[in-house]
């Protein structure tokens, strides 16, 4: 009797599970999501700092989204650069197209240098914390709050914070233009622009909305909206919007005579050879 129990059982057991195979099978056949094997590949070869630099979740979703376009256009790794795009246009049997270099550029020269406090902030020494409840220690109320988050959130190492200004600096050799620090900025002082033709950048290092007057008893280094940068370009590459002028970069070839015009030196040139006691004195006798 026993024995005929235990065979009954073994019988049982291996019908069901025979059975269960069975309907695994063709549910996962039904339910079978084919996925192309160059994602994989091309996952592979980004560098998998899933920074979000490239619009998408990580880098897996990149490479779906390369796959699925079947082109590189808009879809770019900033980590990875033009030598991972060459690797991935080749499994894609694509032409290679190479981008534009780009970097963070901190567009405040407030800080501790250039203003004086007028606060004093006692409340958690972060930056999205303090926006709520201060305009800035120096009263901008678009300045840099000088708080850091833009260094925590950075995953190169690529920024710091001055001890001297309080002011982020970053790091050119380290930049790989992922976007971490800019989504992160509360006030949005820092911004993705073109490296430039052998790194040479011109920029407005001020983005105070207040008008000239109010905006210079905060910061001296505050643009003032006096329009004379946007007067003297002759390619079109200055605007004045709200009280705050821009150097658009797909416009500016980078001749600096706007710098010669700012009277609060609030724009910046990066990167650029010491000019001449030539063409200092010429500037000086052009704006005399």
């Amino acid at each position: 009797m026993t024995s005929s129990v235990i065979i009954y059982s073994i019988v049982v057991l291996s019908l069901t599970a025979a059975i269960l195979a069975v309907i695994l099978f063709f549910t996962a056949k039904n339910f079978y999501v084919y996925e192309d094997p160059r994602i994989a590949i091309i996952t592979e070869k980004l560098p998998g700092a899933n920074c979000g630099g490239c619009g998408f979740a990580g880098c897996k979703a990149l490479a779906e989204a390369i796959v699925k376009a079947e082109s590189l256009n808009g879809l770019m790794c900033p980590v990875g650069g033009n030598a991972v795009a060459t690797e991935i246009a080749s499994v894609l049997n694509l032409a290679a197209t190479e981008s534009i270099p780009k970097i963070a550029v901190v567009r405040c020269n407030g800080g501790k240098v250039n203003t004086k406090s007028k606060i004093n902030y006692e409340g958690v020494f972060d930056c999205a914390n303090a926006a709520l409840v201060m305009a800035s220690t120096g009263g901008c109320p678009n300045a840099c709050l000088g708080f850091g988050n833009c260094v925590r959130v950075c995953q190169f190492d690529a920024i710091y914070m001055d001890n001297d200004s309080r002011l982020p600096i970053v790091n050119e050799a380290k930049c790989v233009a992922c976007g971490a620090c800019t989504k992160v900025c509360p006030r949005k002082v820092i911004e993705i622009r073109n490296k430039g033709i052998k790194n040479r950048r011109v920029f407005v290092s001020c983005v105070n909305t207040e008008k000239g007057s109010i905006a210079r008893q905060n910061c001296i280094a505050a643009c003032i909206a006096c329009g004379k940068c946007a007067k003297v370009c002759v390619f079109d590459a200055i605007s004045i919007n709200n009280n705050v002028a821009y150097v658009d970069f797909t416009k500016c070839k980078l001749c600096r005579k706007c710098i010669a015009e700012c009277p609060t030196g609030a724009i910046h040139e990066v990167n650029f050879p010491p000019k001449k006691e030539k063409v200092l004195e010429e500037v000086i006798v052009a704006n005399n």
